[in-house]
C-alpha cells in the first residue's frame, strides 16, 4: 500500500512520517511515535479513551485518520506536564482519586482540558454534560467530576 507524507506536531515536537492512508491517528501516536497514553477502548469513538486535543478541540483519535491530521497541532496526555510538574488536571485526578484502573483517565483529562480551556468556570451539570462522551467502568464518575472541578479552580487561581 502506498504511504503518504504526513507532518504532525505532537506535544510541540515535529514528526514527518510516511503513513498508510488507512492508519488512524491513535495507531500512529501509539505505534509509530510511541506515545501510549491514549488508549484504544472501543474503536468506534464511543468511549473517549483515545481523546487527544487537535488545534484546541478534543477529538477521538480512533476515528481520525493520521493523514487527516496533517499539519495539525496535537496534544496528548504526555504533553500536559511541563518541567516535571503535573498539569492541574493530572494532579486533581491523583488528589481526588478520579481514577481506579486508569484506562479511561487520559481521555477524561484531555476532554476536560479542552473543555476548561473554553469554559473555565463550569457548573457541575455543564461539566457532566461536556464529559458525556467519555465512559468509565470503574469509578462511578463522582470522583472524576470532583477532580475536574478542583482542577478548574486551581487553573483559575494560577
Amino acid at each position: 500500500m502506498n504511504k503518504h507524507p504526513v507532518s504532525l506536531t505532537v506535544n510541540g515536537d515535529q514528526y514527518d512520517l510516511l503513513i498508510e492512508p488507512r492508519k488512524t491517528l491513535l495507531a500512529t501516536l501509539r505505534d509509530t511515535i510511541g506515545l501510549t497514553g491514549s488508549k484504544e477502548g472501543c474503536s468506534t469513538g464511543d468511549c473517549g479513551a483515545c481523546t487527544v486535543i487537535i488545534d484546541g478541540k478534543a477529538i477521538t483519535s480512533c476515528l481520525m485518520l493520521a493523514v487527516s491530521a496533517n499539519g495539525k497541532e496535537i496534544t496528548t496526555i504526555e504533553g500536559l506536564s511541563s518541567n516535571g510538574h503535573l498539569h492541574p488536571l493530572q494532579q486533581g485526578f491523583i488528589e481526588k482519586g478520579g481514577y481506579q484502573c486508569g484506562f479511561c483517565t487520559p481521555g477524561f483529562i484531555m476532554a476536560s482540558k479542552a473543555y476548561l480551556d473554553e469554559i473555565p468556570n463550569p457548573t457541575e451539570a455543564e461539566l457532566r454534560h461536556a464529559l458525556g462522551g467519555n465512559i468509565c467502568r470503574c469509578t462511578g464518575y463522582t470522583k472524576i467530576i470532583e477532580a475536574v472541578m478542583s482542577a478548574a479552580e486551581a487553573m483559575r487561581n494560577a
